[in-house]
């Protein structure tokens, strides 16, 4: 298991991320559902892998097999505020809307591929599996028109992809910044109250 440092979502403390081989899995009880309690850990179902329920980080699993992202798991504090929620359920949000859109944009990637491949060859004469048993392919320069077409019959799908990232990403910089200063006023206030020791 790999862990990563990254700075904590809205705050300065560095925060440790345990990222999991894609040959892990755990099996815990520790999920209740999407909308966990507090101290606990979103459910991971459907994910092929579940951290520890002791785990206090958020757990970066294995690559998704239609989407190719790595999903990752956040812990709920106990002490999370609302704003602290809000930003948590933002970031969940935006990696499902991830998820989804790269799912279906994968599938119909492969679907349309095996389609020009199967066509093209057929214009040659040529089957997927040849005789020989070897299977027949293209070449890059034809396999090029492909690309250039798919991506020219996605390009407003691909755009209006960018714009919602974009703003779902805006989002979250802002909450981050907003917890950031919660943060940072509640360390003042706590500070205060003790006495600056």
């Amino acid at each position: 298991m790999a862990a990563a440092w990254v700075l904590r979502a809205g705050g300065c403390r560095p925060r440790r991320l345990l990222i999991l081989p894609p040959s892990s899995s755990f099996s815990s009880s520790a999920g209740s559902g999407p909308t966990a309690e507090r101290g606990e850990r979103q459910e991971s179902a459907g994910l092929g892998f579940s951290p520890p329920a002791h785990s206090r980080n958020d757990w970066i699993g294995p690559p998704d097999k239609h989407s190719n992202l790595r999903p990752v798991i956040f812990y709920v504090p106990p002490e999370e505020s609302p704003l602290e929620r809000r930003l948590r359920e933002a970031r969940q949000e935006a990696q499902a809307c991830d998820q989804r859109y790269w799912a279906r944009h994968n599938r119909a990637f492969c679907q349309e591929k095996e389609e020009f491949i199967y066509s093209r060859l057929k214009a040659k004469g040529l089957e997927m599996g040849a005789e020989t048993g070897q299977k027949a392919t293209l070449n890059a320069e034809e396999m090029a028109d492909f690309y250039k077409e798919f991506l020219s019959k996605n390009f407003r799908k691909h755009m209006q992809y960018n714009r919602d990232w974009y703003k779902r990403n805006f989002t979250i910089t802002f909450l981050m910044g907003q917890v950031a200063l919660a943060r940072a006023l509640r360390w003042l206030r706590w500070k205060k109250k003790t006495g600056g020791n």
